[in-house]
């Protein structure tokens, strides 16, 4: 089974499992503007940055993002990061101890993490995950918004989706309503609630600005290089615009003898 593959049933299993009651899919999520579509889209550091503390504050206690370095976060040369300083992401990192070994006496030992060690995982191993969450198993976040139809939408829908279930609707034991889960009913509850996190930018934290901001940036690890791919891309259109002038005048000058 591929890795996405793997992160999509992982994921279904972990934020709920449909009941026979329900239908199989939930509506399409409505289409929100995102910085990041379309042909000169990029990734607003602000949000990005916001959106690290809301997953930090709230999704890493249970959700990991294993495919992302500490180092990511910073200001790279093709400017993917997040924007934080070196100084700022040996901060971020040190906040946080990892595994290291063996040492020479073959033993492993704890370690302040560097920037050059992946975010800390909640867990150490997937059945710790599922003793600590009634049996559920949360997915890794790395490939969340790529892994999922109309990933961004669905993500924020998801978020901001939660709501008291329909008259004549019994949710299974442990379940929550809502609107955008496949099925209706998801073991996570709610994780968004309004100023849960405090924004250091005086931006006022609701539900729907930490939705926002938290799927910029899972959007951004998720696809980290999109600035730079799309920067390769417009590159490549503009070469092909010049070398076909160049090629038409080539061909008008060589067949302008012929009558």
């Amino acid at each position: 089974m591929s890795r996405m593959r793997k992160l999509v049933v992982a994921g279904a299993l972990a934020l709920g499992i449909a009941s026979p009651g329900f239908a199989a899919e939930a509506p399409k999520p409505p289409s929100q503007s995102w910085g990041f579509e379309g042909l000169f889209g990029t990734y607003d550091r602000a949000s990005l940055q916001r959106g690290y503390q809301v997953y930090k504050e709230v999704c890493a206690s249970c959700h990991s993002l294993g495919q992302i370095r500490y180092r990511d976060l910073g200001v790279s040369p093709g400017g993917i990061g997040l924007g934080y300083s070196e100084d700022e992401v040996k901060a971020i990192a040190a906040e946080f101890k990892v595994m290291d070994g063996p040492n020479d006496n073959g033993e492993m030992f704890e370690r302040t993490a560097r920037p050059a060690d992946r975010l800390h995982s909640p867990f150490a191993n997937e059945k710790a995950a599922r003793s600590a969450n009634n049996g559920a198993y949360p997915p890794d976040l790395s490939l969340i918004v790529e892994a999922r139809k109309n990933g961004a939408d669905y993500l924020y829908a998801l978020l901001t989706g939660y709501k008291d279930p329909p008259a004549g609707v019994t949710l299974n034991e442990g379940m929550h309503y809502n609107a955008w889960f496949p099925g209706f009913q998801i073991a996570m509850g709610s994780p968004l609630s309004d100023d849960r996190v405090t924004y250091g930018d005086g931006t006022k934290a609701t539900v729907s600005q930490m939705a926002r901001d938290v799927t910029v940036f899972l959007a951004w690890a998720s696809e980290p290089n999109l600035e730079q791919r799309k920067a390769l891309g417009l590159k490549v259109i503009l070469f092909l615009i010049i070398l076909s002038g160049i090629l038409y005048a080539a061909k008008r000058k060589i067949w302008s003898d012929v009558h």
